[in-house]
C-alpha cells in the first residue's frame, strides 16, 4: 500500500477502494480509544505506577499523553506506544503562567481534562483546531462553575473551547449536569470525582438532568473506574432500566481513589464496526478478534443491528463473526433502529443501508450533529453525491436503498470527509461495491486508527488506489 505518497503542501490526497467480491477473513483492530484515554487519565492521577497494555496509538491518544506530560505526569512508551507505563501525580503542577494544552479535535481529551484539572487545581488553557472551538462544552463548564474554588470558562461563542481553568480544586461535592449533548460530560465529572474526594475525604454525588445519551459509555467509565480502585454507584430511573436512553435524573455516587494497576485494553469496538459492515455489504464472512458481547464497549451491539438486517452472528470466547454469505432473499433488509447507545456507528450503518432492500430509519442521535463534524447533515450531503435519497430528521435520518448510483469507474465522485475519521472509514465501505468513489484526506483516520487503510487492504486482499493532486 502506498499510503505515504509525497505531494505539495496544497495537494488534496485521495484514496479509492477497489470493488471486488465477498470480503472474507479475520482482523484485530487496535486498542479502544475510549478505554485508552480513560485509562490514561486515571493512571495519571492515581497512586503509583500503572502499566497499560494494548493502548491505541493515534492522534487522540497522543494529545492526551502530550497534555499529561506537560503537567508533570511521567509516561514511558514501550512497544511502539502500545504499552504505556504511567506514574501518577497527586497535586497540581506549579507555574507562574497557564499550562497551554493543545487538544486538536479530541472530544475525550478536552472534556476529560477539563473536569479532572478543575478538580486537581492549577492554571490551564485547553485549545484545539478551529472545529474544536465550535464544539459545545458549555454544559460541562456550567456544571463545574458552581463547585470550583476559582474560575472556569469556555471562551468561544456558544460555550465552546478554548477552556480557561484557574482553580484550587472543588469546594463542593454535589453537581448537576445536562446529558443530552454528550455522555462524555458525565464521564469526565465521574473520573474527576476521586481527585476531589481525596482532598476532602467526602463522596461526590452527580445528578444528570434530563435525557442521557450514549448510556453504555457511562457504564464503561464506571467499570473502568472500579478497575482502578474507585467506588461508583449508578442509580438509573426505573423507566430507563430497559431503555436505550435514560429519561429523567440519573444519580452517580463516587468515593475512593485510583490505585496503580496493570490493565489490558480491549480492541476498539467502533473500529470493528467497519469490518463487520464489510461482510454485510459484500456478502462476506468476517471475524473480529479480541471482542465478545461481554466487552466493556457498547458498540459491539452494532452486530445486533446487522443481525436484524439478515446477517448471521457467531460469537466465540474472544471473537465475533458476521456472516452474510447466505442472506435471506440475497439481500439485506432495512431496519428502524434507535442508535442512541451506539451513535458512533451511525455512519457505518448508513453505508450498509445503501445496499438494503428497503429504507433504514436511524433514531435517537440528534447529538451526532455536535461531533467532529455534523454527522447527520454532512453525512447526508455526501451520500446524495452517490445518488442516494436521504431524509434528515431532528433525531437522525432515513437512508433509502441506492437504486441508481450516480457514481462509477467512468463517472467518479469525490467525497469530502470534513476531517472526520469516521466519515473516511465509513465511505471506504461503499467502495467495496461501487467503483469511482474518491475519498478526500484519507489520513484523517489517524485520529483514531492510523493503520486503517493497511488493515482494510489486508482483509480484502487487494490494494487501494492512491492519488495526490
Amino acid at each position: 500500500m502506498n499510503s505515504t505518497t509525497e505531494s505539495p503542501s496544497d495537494a488534496i490526497a485521495t484514496v479509492r477502494v477497489i470493488p471486488g467480491g465477498p470480503v472474507c477473513g479475520s482482523v484485530r483492530p487496535p486498542g479502544s480509544k475510549s478505554l485508552t484515554n480513560r485509562a490514561l487519565l486515571m493512571a495519571a492521577f492515581g497512586r503509583g505506577t500503572s502499566q497499560l497494555e494494548g493502548a491505541l496509538v493515534s492522534e487522540d491518544t497522543h494529545v492526551m499523553t502530550d497534555s499529561l506530560r506537560k503537567i508533570g505526569v511521567d509516561i514511558e512508551s514501550q512497544d511502539a506506544g502500545r504499552t504505556l507505563v504511567v506514574t501518577g501525580v497527586q497535586s497540581a503542577p506549579k507555574s507562574d503562567s497557564p499550562f497551554d494544552l493543545y487538544i486538536a479535535n479530541s472530544g475525550t481529551t478536552v472534556r476529560f481534562l477539563t473536569a479532572a484539572l478543575s478538580a486537581l487545581g492549577g492554571n490551564y488553557v485547553l485549545s484545539g483546531v478551529p472545529r474544536m472551538h465550535e464544539r459545545p462544552i458549555g454544559d460541562l463548564v456550567d456544571a463545574l462553575s458552581p463547585v470550583v474554588e476559582g474560575r472556569i470558562e469556555a471562551v468561544s461563542e456558544g460555550g465552546c473551547p478554548p477552556v480557561h481553568i484557574q482553580t484550587s480544586g472543588w469546594a463542593k461535592h454535589e453537581l448537576s449536569v445536562a446529558g443530552s449533548v454528550s455522555s462524555q460530560y458525565l464521564s469526565g465529572l465521574m473520573m474527576a470525582a476521586p481527585l476531589a474526594s481525596r482532598r476532602s475525604n467526602q463522596p461526590v454525588t452527580i445528578r444528570v438532568v434530563g435525557e442521557l445519551v450514549s448510556r453504555p459509555y457511562v457504564e464503561m467509565t464506571a467499570d473502568a473506574m472500579q478497575v482502578f480502585g474507585a467506588s461508583v454507584e449508578l442509580q438509573w430511573p426505573t423507566a430507563a432500566q430497559s431503555d436505550v436512553a435514560a429519561q429523567g435524573d440519573v444519580l452517580v455516587q463516587i468515593s475512593g481513589d485510583y490505585d496503580a494497576i496493570g490493565w489490558s485494553i480491549e480492541p476498539d469496538a467502533s473500529a470493528a464496526s467497519y469490518f463487520w459492515a464489510a461482510a454485510a455489504i459484500s456478502g462476506g464472512d468476517v471475524t473480529v478478534k479480541g471482542l465478545s458481547r461481554a466487552a466493556t464497549q457498547g458498540d459491539v451491539a452494532f452486530v445486533d443491528v446487522l443481525e436484524m438486517m439478515g446477517c448471521q452472528i457467531e460469537e466465540g470466547d474472544d471473537s465475533i463473526r458476521v456472516i452474510a454469505t447466505d442472506l435471506p432473499g440475497g439481500q439485506l433488509g432495512g431496519v428502524d433502529v434507535d442508535m442512541n447507545a451506539i451513535s458512533d456507528t451511525v455512519q457505518t450503518l448508513a453505508m450498509v443501508a445503501l445496499f438494503a432492500n428497503s429504507p433504514t430509519r436511524v433514531r435517537g442521535v440528534a447529538h451526532n450533529r455536535f461531533k467532529e463534524t455534523d454527522r447527520i447533515g454532512d453525512l447526508a450531503c455526501e451520500l446524495r453525491k452517490l445518488g442516494a435519497t436521504i431524509q434528515e430528521h431532528d433525531d437522525g435520518m432515513t437512508i433509502h436503498p441506492l437504486s441508481e448510483p450516480a457514481v462509477s469507474e467512468g463517472n467518479p465522485v469525490r467525497l469530502d470527509t470534513y476531517h472526520d475519521h469516521r466519515m473516511a472509514m465509513s465511505f471506504s465501505l461503499a467502495g467495496l461495491r461501487l467503483g469511482g468513489i474518491e475519498i478526500e484526506n484519507p489520513a484523517c483516520t489517524g485520529k483514531t486508527y492510523p493503520n486503517y487503510w493497511s488493515d482494510l487492504e489486508q482483509l480484502i486482499g487487494r490494494a487501494h488506489h492512491w492519488t495526490a493532486e
